[in-house]
């Protein structure tokens, strides 16, 4: 996936994340996470389990989404 599509992306699954898990944080927070929960998401089920989900847009957007939502659990663990 090419920088500009992963932005857009990352952005998307950020802001779902940010939606679903009920988080107040900015756009550069949700593309940040969404692409930096989609690379935790696929780092953790790619090469601990062996799947690799990640194959297209929606793939991207899923596990972006998956992957965000548990760095604002981590987060929130953390802060108390």
């Amino acid at each position: 996936m090419g920088w500009l599509a992963a932005i857009i992306v990352g952005g998307i699954a950020g802001w779902l994340a940010e939606q679903f898990m009920k988080s107040n944080m900015g756009v550069l927070m949700n593309i940040i996470l969404g692409i930096v929960g989609a690379f935790v998401f696929n780092l953790i089920f790619g090469n601990l389990l062996g799947l690799y989900p990640a194959t297209n847009w929606i793939s991207y957007l899923i596990a972006g989404f998956v992957g965000a939502c548990l760095l604002i659990f981590a987060a929130r663990l953390i802060k108390r």
